[in-house]
Order: C-alpha cells, then sequence, then structure tokens
C-alpha cells in the first residue's frame, strides 16, 4: 500500500474501488462527465489541490482525456500532477463488451501497471506526520450527525470548509481529514454552531 499526501481524482466507482488496494490518500470520482456540471465538486478539487496537491488519473481513451484536460484547466493555483495509464489492449471482467476504444481503464490495469505510472510522473510517498483521525463518532458528539438539528449544522460546517453539499457523512471524516487539522476541524464546528438561528423556546419548551 502506498500512502500519498495528495488526493487522487478518477472517473469512476469501479476505479476509485480499484485504486483503494494500491494507495492511502483521498479518492474522489468525477462521475464520468458530471463534473463538468457539478461546480460544488470543482470547488472542492481546487481547496485540495491549493492544500495538499491533487493527481489526475483517468482513463487513456478521448474521454478520460477530455474530463483529465477540463480539471486541469479548472484549476487555478495548487499542485496537479497527471499519471498516465498506459493504453492496454483488453476488458474489465465486470464488462461483457470492451470499450469504444478497445483500452483498459484505471479499474483494469494491475497494481503494477498503477505503481510504475506514479512512479514515471514523479509521484513518491508521504513520509509526513501521519493525520489526526476524525471519525463519525467526533461528528456524532460535535452535534454533525445522529442529533435533532444535525442536518442543519452539517449543511453550515460543509459551507464553513468548502466541502460539497451532497457529500455523504461516512466521506465527511475522510475528505476533512484532509484538509484541516484536528484544531481547524473543531473550529469550523464552532463557527458552524454560531451562524445558526438560535431558536427560543417558551417555558414549557416549546420553539416559538
Amino acid at each position: 500500500m502506498i500512502k500519498l499526501r495528495e488526493a487522487v481524482i478518477v472517473e469512476g466507482k469501479y476505479d476509485k474501488i480499484r485504486l483503494q488496494s494500491v494507495i492511502d490518500t483521498l479518492i474522489l470520482t468525477t462521475d464520468g462527465f458530471r463534473i463538468f456540471k457539478d461546480r460544488e465538486k470543482r470547488k472542492f478539487i481546487e481547496q485540495l489541490a491549493k492544500t495538499r496537491g491533487i493527481i489526475i488519473m483517468t482513463d487513456s481513451d478521448s474521454a478520460g482525456f477530455k474530463i483529465r484536460s477540463y480539471l486541469s484547466g479548472c484549476v487555478r493555483g495548487g499542485s496537479v500532477k497527471n499519471v498516465y495509464i498506459p493504453e492496454i489492449v483488453g476488458k474489465e471482467r465486470r464488462k461483457s463488451e470492451p470499450s469504444a476504444e478497445g483500452l483498459l481503464g484505471v479499474e483494469g490495469v494491475d497494481a503494477g501497471v498503477i505503481e510504475v505510472a506514479l512512479a514515471a510522473a514523479g509521484v513518491t510517498a508521504d513520509g509526513g506526520e501521519p493525520r489526526q483521525v476524525i471519525t463519525k463518532l467526533d461528528l456524532y458528539r460535535d452535534g454533525l450527525y445522529g442529533g435533532k438539528n444535525s442536518a442543519s449544522l452539517r449543511a453550515e460546517f460543509l459551507r464553513t470548509v468548502g466541502l460539497p453539499s451532497k457529500i455523504s457523512a461516512n466521506m465527511i471524516p475522510e475528505a476533512v481529514a484532509y484538509l484541516l487539522t484536528y484544531e481547524q476541524y473543531k473550529q469550523a464546528v464552532n463557527d458552524a454552531k454560531s451562524r445558526l438561528p438560535v431558536k427560543k423556546v417558551d417555558n414549557n419548551g416549546q420553539n416559538i
């Protein structure tokens, strides 16, 4: 398992599943061409490029290069590394037919191919300090998950730290850990709480 500092951007969920057995880092999907219309995710990717750096690892077909080019143009500032999967003719096991161009995507190549591609792009393992672990228990304790007003607080928190509003609660801890220190996370929670409207109640504890 190769531990990376940079976040990795791939096209689909099967690419992500493949990489999770090879590298240890935050892996985001573009969901194909949907990234073209997902302004929030593009903003998040740009933020990652500035804070940790990103690695774009799309397929080697024309669609993959179109997505790669688009993302590279969206990111202004920050670190962007392009990792290129070689053009290998073949078909992924889960598919009944090969792709239109007959090439294996990220999901279909061996781990060794991925490692060589990373090395060729100058991507090296991260030997820095380990990240502070943030868990769903932290989210629960801080009111972001499982509480009566958690949805409202979580939405404000996501706006505060610049994460997409549609990100799942399961993915928040990992994403936050790559953007913020634990202290910055706690401060962001407090900032989000301070911006929520205070509900007034009567003597019987009912909302007014």
